[in-house]
């Protein structure tokens, strides 16, 4: 080989290594920043009552799956759904599913954070009423009808109210620390035994210790303690009671859901412990459910609010799968 040649040689080589190593140096220059989380607030109107929707999903244009969360008896849609825990991240349920590609909504009901403040008790026959409301401006905004929709504890009870209506607005549906008949369940006889006062008054006063007896009552194991004060930071902000109808209707009024007219797939998550509920209660509403996508999951190391709970990410994960369960292929 000639020296010229040699030389050329050499170039070539050398060429080939700085392409090689701009081909891989660029894409990390040029790597794209990780798209943003949008949070958004909206207004619906629900007769003389105004109801708080709060939004989160990823920046960009894009048409995105529709997810929609209910909360339960004792604290607010965007206070339960969107905590942030000083020195503990990661609790915000909006922002992992809106990480995870879902354009994310839930309400305030009435009486709760910042909806309106009324003389009602908030029962769950009230509740459902909040998402008749709030639905079709979900619609209006994002075009999707049917959603999917995770609905805890009493708030269980209202997405189930209102999917018995209107199963058409139903796409998938999460029933998670649901109470069927309440027959048996420690939490439940409680309540029994305050009925009358529940009766009496329309709201249940909160304090510290309201919150921080949520999370203890069933497994003082299964929750951080920073996050039971985070969330009483936000919700006492804006209010110091909670209204008490879903507490009486869950004491005496049950059952309200009729499982053979929620006719969506339904997943149904059971706690390790929760005491709102026997196994027996949830095998049977689970078995008259008529649709065959169903799922039933119990999970360890959760108690009744299991998305704020330690291990909060299993029943995260258990959701992720329902919601993405490919649809049936028709031939």
């Amino acid at each position: 080989m000639t020296q010229q040649s040699l030389l050329a040689r050499r170039g070539l080589i050398q060429g080939a290594a700085l392409a090689a190593a701009a081909t891989t140096a660029i894409p990390r220059a040029m790597a794209a920043e990780p798209p943003r989380i949008l949070a958004e607030e909206r207004w619906a109107q629900k007769g003389e009552v105004r109801l708080y929707l709060y939004r989160k999903r990823l920046e960009g244009e894009e048409r995105r799956p529709v997810l929609f969360l209910v909360h339960g008896s004792s604290f607010s849609g965007r206070g339960g759904f969107d905590l942030q825990v000083p020195g503990h991240p990661g609790y915000s349920f909006m922002d992992e599913f809106a990480a995870l590609g879902f354009d994310v909504w839930t309400v305030d009901h009435e009486n709760y954070g910042r909806s309106s403040r009324t003389g009602s008790n908030s029962d769950v026959r009230s509740g459902a009423a909040d998402l008749a409301a709030v639905f079709p401006v979900v619609e209006q905004v994002t075009g999707t009808r049917a959603l999917m929709v995770y609905a805890q504890s009493s708030g269980a009870l209202r997405a189930g109210v209102y999917a018995m209506e209107a199963p058409d607005r139903f796409d998938r549906l999460v029933l998670d620390a649901f109470t069927y008949t309440g027959e048996g369940a420690p939490e439940i006889m409680r309540r029994r035994e305050q009925a009358a006062t529940y009766r009496a008054q329309p709201y249940r006063p909160m304090n510290r210790d309201s919150f921080t007896g949520i999370f203890s009552r069933d497994d003082p194991s299964t929750f951080e303690p920073a996050m039971a004060q985070a969330l009483a930071d936000y919700e006492l902000a804006l209010g110091d009671r909670a209204p008490s109808g879903t507490y009486l209707d869950m004491a005496v009024n049950m059952p309200l859901v009729d499982p053979a007219r929620i006719t969506c797939p339904v997943l149904m998550t059971r706690a390790a412990t929760d005491g709102n509920a026997t196994d027996a209660e949830l095998f049977e509403f689970f078995s008259k459910l008529p649709n065959k996508d169903r799922q039933f999951a119990m999970m360890q190391g959760v108690a009744h609010i299991a998305v704020l709970g330690i291990n909060r990410h299993r029943i995260w994960h258990v959701m992720h799968e329902f919601f993405t369960y490919p649809a049936l292929r028709v031939a």
